[in-house]
C-alpha cells in the first residue's frame, strides 16, 4: 500500500515509518519537523518527505495523493509544550484534523487512522480499569481537541462512509523518544548521576506501552473496517517509583530521587492512577501488548546506550 504518515517523523511515527517500509509499504511522511527529525537515515532513504504544516491543506492534499490510508498522528506534545501553548495545541489537531479529512474526501481514501490518547479518560476514571466505554472526563486543551477530533471523524464515517479508528495510545514508550517524556529523562538522568526528579509522590501508576506493540496493533488494525475507538494498553500498571528504581538498577546509577511539587499547570494531566483494558483491541485483531516494564527498559538500555 501507499500510506501517509502525518507527524512521521516523530516518536510513534517514526517507528510506525520504519515497520511499514520494512514489510513492504510506499511511505510518505508529512512532518513540520519543529520538533526535529527521528527518522532512522536508512529509513529516510526509503521513504518520501514532504516538510510541511497539517494546518495547510494543500500540502496536506498534495502528500496524501494516491495513498490508500492515512495515519494522522501530527500532534503538540509534552505536557509542558502543551499546557504553555493551548492555542497552537487545539489548532494542529482541530484544523490539521479537518484538513486530513478533507483531503482524504478530495483523493478517495477511505480509512484515517487517527492517534488520540488515554488522556481523554482524565479524572473520572481512576477507580477504574479503562474500557473504551468509560465516561470520559477531557479537562487540558490537548485532551479536549483529541476527544472532539474523535466525534468528528465518526461523524466523517456516518455522514461520507469514510472508515476511521481512533487510537488511545496509553503511555507508549521506546527509542527514539525524547526527554520531555518520563522513561527517557529518567534514563538520561540516571546515566548522569543526577537527581531522577519526579512530580508528586512516585506512588501514581500508569499503563506503559512498549513501542514494538504499539506498532504492532496500529499494523494489525490497518485491515480492521468501519468507525472505532481501540485502546492500545499493556493492561498492567506500574508506579512511576518503581520505574525510577529499575532504571537506577539497569544503569548502575548513584542517582537520588528528588521529589518535587507538581506545578498548577500540570494539574489536568496529573491523575493518581491509568491502567487501561485492550480486549477490544484482541477481539479485533487477536493481538494484545505483552511487553513487561522490565523487559521493555533493558531493550532501551540495550539498544540506546
Amino acid at each position: 500500500m501507499k500510506i501517509l504518515i502525518t507527524g512521521g517523523a516523530g516518536f510513534i511515527g517514526s517507528n510506525l515509518a520504519k515497520k511499514l517500509v520494512d514489510n513492504g509499504n510506499k511511505v510518505v511522511v508529512l512532518d513540520s519537523l519543529l520538533r526535529g527529525n527521528k527518522l532512522e537515515k536508512d529509513t529516510f532513504e526509503k521513504i518520501t518527505f514532504i516538510k510541511g504544516d497539517v494546518r495547510d491543506l494543500e500540502t496536506v492534499k498534495k502528500a496524501s495523493l494516491g495513498c490508500d490510508i492515512i495515519f494522522h498522528f501530527a500532534a503538540v506534545l509534552g505536557v509542558d509544550i502543551v499546557a504553555d501553548n493551548p492555542v497552537e495545541t487545539m489548532d494542529v489537531e482541530v484544523i490539521g484534523t479537518r484538513n486530513v479529512v478533507m483531503a482524504a474526501e478530495v483523493n478517495n481514501i477511505k480509512k484515517i487512522m487517527y492517534a488520540s490518547t488515554s488522556g481523554i479518560y482524565g479524572h473520572s476514571a481512576i477507580g477504574n480499569v479503562l474500557t473504551e466505554e468509560v465516561l470520559v472526563d477531557p479537562r487540558a486543551s490537548y485532551a479536549m481537541a483529541k476527544r472532539y477530533n474523535e466525534i468528528y471523524l465518526a461523524s466523517n464515517h456516518e455522514e461520507k462512509g469514510i472508515d476511521v479508528i481512533s487510537l488511545r495510545f496509553f503511555n507508549v514508550y521506546g527509542w527514539n523518544q525524547d526527554t520531555r517524556m518520563v522513561i527517557p529523562l529518567f534514563f538520561e538522568q540516571a546515566r548522569k548521576n543526577a537527581n531522577i526528579t519526579v512530580f508528586g509522590n512516585g506512588r501514581q501508576t500508569r499503563d506503559f506501552t512498549h513501542i514494538d506493540d504499539t506498532v504492532e496493533a496500529c499494523i494489525r488494525l490497518i485491515d480492521v473496517k468501519g468507525c472505532h475507538i481501540i485502546n492500545i494498553a499493556n493492561e498492567t500498571e506500574w508506579c512511576i517509583e518503581d520505574v525510577e528504581y529499575q532504571i537506577k538498577s539497569i544503569t548502575k546509577s548513584d542517582s537520588k530521587i528528588s521529589y518535587i511539587e507538581a506545578q498548577k499547570k500540570r494539574y489536568d494531566y496529573e491523575v493518581e492512577r491509568r491502567v487501561g483494558s485492550s480486549e477490544k483491541l484482541e477481539e479485533l485483531t487477536s493481538y494484545k501488548p505483552e511487553t513487561g516494564l522490565s523487559e521493555g527498559l533493558n531493550k532501551i538500555f540495550n539498544r540506546n546506550y
